[in-house]
């Protein structure tokens, strides 16, 4: 019987092809009965009839909730998502279903980390305000916008599991020591790599770059409030690359309004596309991006080839290698 396998559209570019390299779709000739197709439009959740019309999904950016697989001819059996996160799923609708979640959790590593460290260089530097001084012909004003050096500060993350360790790993010859707050994380692990474990009010304290790097869940939704952001110096920066909800938004704008802390760096924001109005958007001392700073060629080809190779094993009756609700 053909496996029917949709594919979402925010994974085109706007000329219709994929933004990963196109013969990645061959991992899907594992299994003959595979047929895949792009899904109509780009949604931003999955509807019932999606889910009616597909044994798989394979999908970036759009939810699925439990409205998307409330009705009786739901057909999935495998939600395969980019990247590591997967809070854009509703795990207990899917697990009551029996549809299969993945994710990508090997192939953003190093994209990511390396992501954070362009973000910190580019703060660091204030490479966006010398930019404009160029533009401007505002040359010989450089000297008021000197940046930090890393070589005496500390760097804090808030999550030591795959992302973080890899940025530690990548970030040690830059940072004269390095703290992570994350009570799920192997103490011994961490020294390897040359940190210590702290408590998160340490991270805060103590850190001249705060990183969020952490999964969002129950347990990590709006962890950094108005009380943490108030612990840090006001010569720090914060710096979040995991998922927004993870902070309180509004306490960070009102943080970096009154220069209670020095910037940000934001590859994610509560809401996504961050709203007009934000008054993060008016801040000079504050970079965002659109929840894609990691993405490049080798990053989407291999998250691609990740993801699809999930659906190749659960259309032929396997265990993928990176289940999420196993």
């Amino acid at each position: 019987m053909t496996f029917k396998v949709g594919v979402t559209r925010d994974l085109m570019t706007d000329l219709g092809q994929p933004c990963f390299d196109p013969s990645v779709f061959e991992v899907l000739k594992g299994n003959p009965q595979i047929e895949w197709e792009w899904l109509e439009s780009r949604i931003d959740e999955v509807t019932p009839d999606i889910a009616a019309r597909y044994d798989g999904l394979h999908l970036n950016q759009p939810r699925v909730t439990s409205a998307s697989l409330a009705r009786s001819d739901c057909r999935l059996k495998v939600i395969a998502r980019n990247g590591v996160g997967y809070d854009s799923v509703d795990l207990a609708a899917a697990t009551a279903k029996g549809i299969v979640v993945t994710n990508t959790p090997i192939a953003v590593r190093r994209p990511v980390a390396v992501a954070t460290l362009t973000m910190i260089f580019a703060l660091a530097g204030r490479l966006f305000k010398k930019h404009e001084l160029v533009q401007t012909g505002r040359w010989k004003e450089s000297a008021n916008y000197m940046g930090q050096g890393l070589t005496s500060r500390t760097l804090g993350l808030v999550g030591a599991g795959g992302i973080g360790r890899e940025i530690l790993r990548l970030a040690r010859p830059f940072f004269a020591r390095m703290i992570v707050a994350d009570p799920y994380a192997d103490p011994a692990t961490v020294v390897e790599l040359g940190a210590s474990v702290v408590p998160l009010d340490e991270v805060m304290r103590q850190a001249d770059f705060v990183v969020v790097c952490c999964l969002l869940n129950e347990e990590t939704r709006h962890l950094i409030d108005a009380r943490k952001l108030a612990l840090m110096k006001p010569t720090a920066y914060y710096l979040n690359l995991g998922r927004g909800p993870i902070h309180d938004e509004k306490a960070l704008a009102e943080a970096l309004k009154a220069g209670r802390i020095a910037g940000a760096g934001l590859d994610v924001t509560e809401r996504e596309p961050i709203e007009p109005d934000s008054p993060l958007l008016g801040m000079d001392n504050v970079i965002i991006t659109p929840h894609a700073l990691c993405g490049t060629d080798e990053c989407f080809t291999e998250i691609a080839a990740t993801a699809l190779q999930s659906i190749v094993d659960v259309s032929l009756g396997r265990r993928p290698a990176h289940v999420v609700n196993r």
